[in-house]
């Protein structure tokens, strides 16, 4: 550490007037990177040059610096007067600070007006501000920053744009995808279905493609949640060696993840697929389902009232939403207290429901005792019953070529009529192009067709496995609402005291045979 002992320059705030906050920052953290090791050597030994000591860190790692220093996550709050009291700041220069002069100023203006010090490696001492040396040289450090930002920021544009003009992806690959890179750290080689990530959000598909009605994005990302499965962002900062942040799966990004054409295997640019000279949409590699699915994706994913399955999605009750009151029909609810392990009870007459005013008296009941009167009710009635799952069979690829064909056509279309084609050899091209499409789209509708839709085909897998192999009680859950199964409760005395597994309509949702 330059001679300086990390003892007496880590320390806690003691208000000697001289407790300075450590500011680090870097935009890409890489394994091999050392910056962090030698920008805290530079912190060190800058606060040791002015006697101070260090009482914290502000580390904003993979945080630009274009990023305002009030609003970054680590530095921010303490700029805010959010985490306590500190004499000034300390980075190893002033582009750790920021790399704009206006941001860059109004940090060094702010440590100034409140009388604190702001101090960086290679400068003499805190910076003064109000002396107009100091602040020529610390405002053209800052210029220099700002100045290495736009060439950065330049050079990352041309790469995109020279990349998309050669088919090949830069920046982050969607979910379920992956790079595959020969050298490490080199350019991408190839891109694949991620092993793992594909299947996943195949079977989110193949779920809601199967009863959009009852499986929906909400539902979904529910149950994704329950299983542990890691969200897009914790999945992407996995693949490459990050630490996961526990982040949800939340309803919109998994509907956007289904409706994108990235899924097709395109290569995408401001949610548009990229295209070619052709005319065509530049492909990747074979995509997590086809042109068809993707079009029956967006008529299962249209806006519409359906039932919101994420609202009790933690509550650890089997009947939560299968039990009903046989007095009044009403929905069964769960009661718990200190001195009573939990029961399943209605309670809508407390509530002062008007269709329960005459539910008397109300049906209670231990909850493990219904359950283990319907678990093994469910189990005798189905359990040895093969389950079937219903998939989406897209046909024999002639209808996503035709689907295909007629995206292309549409896309020409509506580029001509913007006025993109209107120079005289445009106008030829498009033509032509135009044309072509045309007849190989009549060439397509003349062949034999296997008309897309559900099918269902066995899994190998009984009721009972399903039912054993379930990772959690909401599991078991969806497994009785999927076949149906209702619940009626009734108090003691009634003419029947409980009657258990009345199916709804099981040819909705035939899943077991």
């Amino acid at each position: 550490m330059r001679g300086t002992d990390q003892m007496l320059i880590e320390r806690p705030y003691d208000g000697c007037g001289k407790c300075l906050l450590g500011v680090r920052r870097l935009s890409r953290v890489k394994a091999a990177t050392s910056s962090p090791e030698r920008q805290w050597e530079d912190v060190l030994a800058a606060a040791a040059s002015v006697g101070a000591h260090i009482i914290g860190w502000a580390d904003d790692w993979e945080v630009s610096g274009a990023t305002d220093p009030m609003t970054r996550p680590k530095l921010g709050p303490w700029l805010r007067d959010e985490r306590g009291s500190y004499d000034g700041l300390v980075a190893a220069a002033v582009d750790r600070l920021g790399r704009n002069v206006v941001d860059c100023l109004n940090t060094g203006y702010k440590m100034r007006d409140e009388g604190k010090l702001l101090v960086t490696y290679g400068h003499d001492g805190p910076w003064d501000l109000g002396d107009p040396t100091d602040e020529n040289r610390f405002t053209m450090e800052a210029w220099g920053a700002q100045m290495e930002l736009r060439a950065i920021q330049r050079r990352n544009r041309n790469a995109t744009v020279k990349m998309r003009a050669a088919g090949r992806p830069k920046g982050k690959p969607s979910y379920g995808f992956q790079y595959i890179r020969v050298v490490m750290g080199g350019k991408v080689d190839r891109v694949q279905l991620h092993p793992h990530a594909s299947t996943v959000i195949r079977e989110v598909a193949r779920r809601i493609l199967a009863d959009p009605w009852h499986h929906t994005t909400s539902s979904e990302a529910a149950r994704l949640n329950r299983a542990g499965e890691l969200a897009p962002a914790d999945h992407l900062a996995v693949m490459y060696g990050k630490q996961p942040q526990g982040l949800p799966w939340h309803p919109t990004s998994l509907r956007n993840i289904l409706l994108s054409e990235a899924t097709l295997g395109y290569l995408m640019h401001k949610g548009k697929p990229v295209i070619d000279r052709e005319g065509n949409s530049v492909r990747l590699c074979e995509g997590l389902w086809d042109r068809t699915t993707h079009e029956a994706l967006k008529k299962a994913l249209t806006p519409r009232n359906t039932p919101f399955k994420g609202r009790h999605s933690f509550r650890d009750y089997l009947l939560t939403e299968v039990a009903l009151c046989g007095q009044c029909h009403n929905r069964l609810y769960t009661q718990t207290s200190a001195d009573a392990p939990p029961r399943y009870a209605c309670t809508a007459r407390n509530k002062g429901w008007p269709s329960a005013r005459n539910c008397r008296p109300a049906p209670l009941i231990r909850a493990h005792l219904l359950d283990e009167y319907v678990e093994e009710w469910f189990l005798q009635r189905f359990g040895g019953g093969t389950i079937f799952e219903t998939v989406y069979d897209p046909g024999n690829g002639v209808d996503e070529r035709i689907a295909e064909v007629r995206a292309t056509r549409e896309r020409l279309r509506a580029d001509r009529e913007a006025g993109l084609y209107d120079a005289a050899d445009d106008a030829a091209w498009f033509r032509e192009r135009y044309a072509a499409l045309g007849g190989e789209l009549s060439a397509l509708e003349a062949e034999p067709r296997r008309p897309a839709g559900m099918v269902q085909r066995p899994t190998g897998e009984t009721v009972a496995d399903r039912w054993f192999n379930a990772s959690d009680i909401q599991a078991r859950k969806q497994m009785l609402m999927d076949f149906g199964v209702r619940v009626t409760l009734f108090p003691h005395g009634a003419p029947v005291r409980w009657a258990a597994g009345v199916v709804h309509g099981p040819e909705r949702n035939p899943t077991a045979r």
